[in-house]
C-alpha cells in the first residue's frame, strides 16, 4: 500500500532557483525550447538539461522532441495552478534594475495564468462580463471567509455563461470548445490583484481570440501580455473598460 505524500520530493523540485525559474518562464502556457530556457534561468545549455529532465521525472513538465530540438512545456492546469499558489506565499525577489522593475509592472498589469488572463486586463475581462449580465454566479470579487484562497482555482462559486453572454462571446468571433473535457467556465483568484479571472474553457477561447485578432500580444519569452491599439478599442467598445486608463498598461 502506499504511504504518506512525498511532500519533500515535491518540494525539492521547487528548491532550486533555476528551476523555479524555467518554471515561471513556462506559466504563461507557451512551450519554449531547451536553449530559451537556459537563457532565460541565466545557465548553460547542459545545467539547464539537467534541470529540465528532473521537472520531468516529476510531472512537472512535458517534453515535446522534433529532430535534435526538445520543447517544454508545463504539465497540466493543475501544476500552473500549483505553481501560482507557491508564487503567492513567496516572498518578492528584489528588484533593482529599470529592467526587473518594467517587468514587474508589466506582470501585474497584464498576463497569462496558463491558457487564459489574468492580473489587471484578466479582472477587468470578467468584471465587464459580471457587469453587463454576460455572466453570473459572484460579484468577482475575493471574500476571505471561505474555503477560496488568493492565488488558485476557485471552488466556492458556480459562474455561468447567461444567453447574452453566449451570444456577445459569438459576436466577438469567440470559438468556445465543444464537449466536456474541460468546464466552460471556471474562475482563479488573481494573485496580484485579488479578484476573480476568468478561467475554464471559456478564459482560454477568450484569451485565444485576442491573440489570433491581434488585440493583444505576447511579451518575448515571459508571460507578460500587451494590449494592442486594436484591443484597446475592443476593449473600450465592448467590454466598457478604457484600457488606456489603467495603470501600467503602457509600461
Amino acid at each position: 500500500m502506499p504511504g504518506d505524500a512525498d511532500l519533500a520530493g515535491i518540494g525539492e523540485l521547487f528548491a532550486d532557483r533555476t528551476r523555479s525559474r524555467i518554471l515561471l518562464s513556462l506559466l504563461g502556457g507557451r512551450e519554449l525550447a531547451a536553449g530559451v530556457l537556459a537563457d532565460e534561468a541565466g545557465v548553460s545549455r547542459p545545467t539547464a538539461s539537467g534541470h529540465l529532465r528532473r521537472l520531468v521525472d516529476g510531472g512537472l513538465l512535458e517534453v515535446r522532441s522534433e529532430g535534435r530540438h526538445r520543447w517544454y512545456r508545463i504539465a497540466g492546469p493543475e501544476v500552473a495552478d500549483l505553481i501560482e499558489r507557491l508564487a503567492a506565499f513567496a516572498p518578492p525577489q528584489p528588484v533593482s534594475t529599470l529592467k526587473a522593475t518594467t517587468r514587474a509592472t508589466r506582470l501585474r498589469t497584464a498576463r497569462t495564468c496558463y491558457d487564459h488572463f489574468a492580473g489587471r486586463l484578466g479582472v477587468a475581462i470578467m468584471g465587464s462580463l459580471l457587469e453587463h449580465g454576460h455572466l453570473t454566479g459572484g460579484d468577482g470579487l475575493f471574500h476571505d471567509d471561505g474555503a477560496d484562497r488568493p492565488a488558485s482555482s476557485g471552488r466556492e462559486l458556480d459562474y455561468r455563461l447567461t444567453d447574452d453572454g453566449l451570444a456577445f462571446l459569438h459576436d466577438l468571433g469567440v470559438t468556445l470548445p465543444d464537449g466536456a473535457a474541460r468546464p466552460l467556465v471556471r474562475y482563479c483568484i488573481d494573485w496580484t490583484e485579488t479578484r476573480h479571472h476568468l478561467a475554464g474553457g471559456a478564459g482560454r477561447a477568450l484569451s485565444d481570440r485576442f491573440f489570433t485578432a491581434g488585440w493583444a500580444e505576447r511579451l518575448p519569452l515571459y508571460r507578460a501580455v500587451r494590449v494592442t491599439p486594436a484591443g484597446e478599442r475592443v476593449l473600450a467598445g465592448r467590454f466598457g473598460v478604457d484600457w488606456a486608463r489603467e495603470p501600467g498598461s503602457s509600461a
